[in-house]
């Protein structure tokens, strides 16, 4: 078993930014734009990718990738790695990523699960370059030390791998079906019953968040979850139980952070607004949230789809001019229009389960990424 440099065994290209004086477009064409923020933690999010108009895509057409490429991010979010596939053969790519395409000689997927491994991000991060913003040139990407064994053992590597990969992706798949059946099911039912309005502060108590000083060790690294935003855009998750991040019962204390109940709505209300989540546990969360802890007449199933329905007439309420927030009070004050609490409750009947088993899937797979974790640390 020997180590290679992955500039040996791979092909490295970097991307492309947009010509100056253009820009990319909603409109669906044959050209869509792989950026980092597209990429979910799963996949790259069909409702977040743009495109590139047909008149400006022959100017960046040699920045492109090809089905089984590996996409590798190099700009700020250092590290996320993952496989094209078929859907977004000859997409461009965004210049903070690059193009890695192994040579035929090595499993691609076994260089794709090296760069997803402990030893692989932190070679990325030692390998990075910056204070301001973090970055990964090429030069440095070729760097990287590779542990090659032979290609027999390469294959049985990716294929133990794989078996977890593909369960996971199954998990994601049913679960993404079973949000589309409950979205579309929460807008029939608005459609087919009297509503009144009320305001969001009639259904749920609005509390937001803080952080406590960094200052003092004393507030941190304790046993309360503590969420930010940036948890949500790594963990897309429909439950949630921490984030990356810990407080201690002082640091609650001393700060504007408020523990919040099992099933209490996240609603991160800046930078950006909209990620939605649901407490899966009692956890506190910074100050980007305005988060919702449901009234006993309304489920937390209710009020989550009804945030979710209400998020673009939330951001249009918001107000700032570097980012836009919304405020505490304007999120109380919005208005919604929502059946009387008989029909909820048969809403609520009706998606209890579905939710359990959104719940019971996304835990499956948090178990089966720890499995996965594991065996990176132990092939690499």
């Amino acid at each position: 078993m020997i180590y290679k440099y992955l500039g040996d065994i791979a092909e490295i290209k970097g991307g492309k930014r947009m010509p100056k004086g253009t820009r990319l477009q909603q409109e669906k064409n044959q050209h869509p734009y792989l950026r980092i923020t597209d990429y979910d933690g799963k996949s790259f999010d069909r409702n977040s990718i743009r495109y590139v108009p047909d008149e400006v895509f022959e100017k960046i057409s040699n920045y492109t990738v090809t089905e089984g490429d590996i996409f590798l991010s190099i700009v700020g979010t250092i590290g996320i790695a993952t496989t094209i596939d078929k859907e977004y053969d000859n997409a461009n790519l965004t210049e903070n990523a690059v193009k890695i395409i192994p040579d035929e000689s090595v499993n691609s997927k076994y260089i794709l699960y090296f760069l997803q491994s402990m030893l692989g991000q932190r070679q990325m991060n030692e390998l990075s370059v910056g204070s301001t913003q973090k970055k990964l040139p090429i030069k440095n990407i070729k760097k990287i030390k590779i542990l090659l064994p032979n290609l027999e053992i390469q294959n049985k590597v990716v294929s133990n791998l794989q078996i977890l990969d593909k369960k996971i992706a199954l998990n994601n798949q049913i679960n993404d079906n079973l949000v589309e059946l409950v979205d579309s099911y929460f807008i029939n039912f608005l459609n087919n019953v009297t509503t009144v309005e009320k305001t969001i502060e009639d259904i749920g108590t609005v509390v937001g968040g803080g952080t406590p000083s960094k200052k003092i060790a004393a507030y941190w690294n304790g046993d309360i979850a503590w969420v930010t935003p940036k948890d949500l855009s790594q963990h897309p998750l429909i439950f949630t139980s921490s984030g990356e991040n810990y407080i201690t019962g002082l640091g609650l204390a001393k700060g504007s952070a408020k523990l919040l109940p099992t099933n209490t709505i996240l609603f991160s209300s800046r930078a950006p607004i909209g990620y939605i989540s649901i407490a899966k546990n009692n956890l506190a969360t910074n100050q980007g949230f305005k988060s919702v802890i449901p009234n006993k007449e309304y489920s937390f199933q209710f009020i989550y789809e009804l945030l979710k329905h209400e998020t673009a007439a939330i951001k249009n309420e918001a107000n700032g001019s570097t980012f836009k927030e919304i405020s505490g009070k304007k999120l109380k004050q919005h208005i919604i229009n929502i059946p009387n609490s008989e029909d909820t409750s048969k809403f609520n009947e009706i998606t209890k389960p579905i939710f359990k088993q959104l719940r019971k899937l996304e835990e499956e797979n948090e178990k089966l990424l720890a499995i996965k974790k594991e065996l990176l640390e132990k092939y690499f």
